[in-house]
C-alpha cells in the first residue's frame, strides 16, 4: 500500500458548468486527470462535451495548473490527493480517465480503492517502469530567465534550438503565466525534475483490481504496446484495450474527436 502524506486540495473544473459538486442529484461524475506537464486546459474541450451525457471534472493535478505547489511528487502523494478530493466533495464512487501520469494515478488509485471506482480508463500509459526521461524539457525550461522575458514569442523563440518540435514548445508553453510585466511558471519545475524518476516508474504493487477498465493506445506511441497486456491483465483482469489510429502519445489532443467517441461509448456500455 502507498504511504498516505500530506494530501493537498487541487483546483479543478466541472463540466456542464452549471452544476456543482453540492447538487444532490449529481450522478457518478467521470474525473479526469491530466498527464505530466498538463492541465485543466488542455482536456477542457474534450470535457465540455463530455458533460453533455455525464457530470466531468477534470483536476489539476499537485505542481501543476492552479493547483498548489508542494515539494514532494510521488505516486503517494497523488493519490492521496485524488482520494481527498473525493471525500471532500462526498463523491463515493467515481468513473476515472487518466492520461500518462494521470493514468498511473488513476490505476493506483483504483488499486486501493476498487470499490470506490466505478469504471477505469487509462490514456496511453502502462503499469511499469519508463526509461526515458522528460527531465531535458524541465531543464530547458529553467534555464529561461524570467525576468528578461518580454513575451510569449520570446519564451518561444529561447526554446526553439533545444526544442524543435513546434506542438512540443506549444503544450509547455501553455503552463507559462503572466504577461511582460512579470511571468512565471504553473510547473513547479525543480521538484518535477527532481522527482522525475518516480514519475517515469510505477511503484510495487501486489494487489489486483477487478474493476472493469480501458486501456487505450495511441497507435503511433510505443508507451501502450500489445507486449504490455499480460502484466496489465494481471492487476486489472477485467480490462479491455483499444487503440487509436493516427495518434501519438498526446492522443487527446492530435485525435480529439477520436478519443472523446471512445469514452462515451466505454461508459455508455457500463449505462445499458
Amino acid at each position: 500500500m502507498l504511504l498516505n502524506l500530506s494530501p493537498m486540495k487541487l483546483n479543478f473544473q466541472m463540466f456542464p458548468e452549471h452544476q456543482t459538486l453540492a447538487d444532490p442529484a449529481l450522478a457518478t461524475p467521470l474525473i479526469v486527470i491530466p498527464g505530466l506537464f498538463g492541465s485543466i486546459a488542455n482536456w477542457r474541450h474534450i470535457a465540455r462535451q463530455l458533460g453533455e451525457t455525464i457530470p466531468t471534472i477534470i483536476i489539476d493535478q499537485r505542481n501543476h495548473g492552479r493547483s498548489p505547489h508542494a515539494d514532494s511528487h510521488s505516486y503517494a502523494d497523488m493519490v492521496a490527493d485524488l482520494q481527498l478530493f473525493c471525500d471532500d466533495h462526498g463523491l463515493q464512487k467515481v468513473h476515472l480517465c487518466g492520461h500518462s501520469m494521470g493514468g498511473k494515478v488513476a490505476m493506483l488509485f483504483t488499486l486501493e480503492h476498487p470499490d470506490r471506482v466505478r469504471q477505469l480508463i487509462v490514456m496511453d500509459i502502462a503499469p511499469l517502469k519508463y526509461h526515458h526521461s522528460h527531465a531535458p524539457f524541465l531543464e530547458q525550461l529553467m534555464q529561461i530567465d524570467l525576468t528578461k522575458l518580454t513575451s510569449r514569442k520570446d519564451a518561444d523563440r529561447k526554446l526553439q534550438a533545444a526544442i524543435a518540435d513546434d506542438a512540443t514548445r506549444l503544450f509547455l508553453l501553455q503552463s507559462l503565466s503572466g504577461s511582460a510585466d512579470g511571468y512565471s511558471w504553473r510547473l513547479n519545475l525543480p521538484v518535477l525534475h527532481d522527482y522525475m524518476e518516480q514519475i517515469t516508474g510505477f511503484p510495487e504493487v501486489n494487489t489486483s483490481a477487478n474493476n472493469e477498465a480501458l486501456f487505450v493506445a495511441g497507435a503511433l506511441s510505443d508507451y501502450l504496446l500489445a507486449k504490455h497486456h499480460p502484466g496489465i491483465l494481471e492487476l486489472f483482469p477485467n480490462a479491455r484495450f483499444h487503440m487509436v489510429a493516427g495518434a501519438g502519445h498526446w492522443l487527446h489532443a492530435e485525435q480529439p474527436k477520436k478519443v472523446l467517441e471512445t469514452i462515451q461509448e466505454f461508459i455508455k456500455d457500463d449505462r445499458k
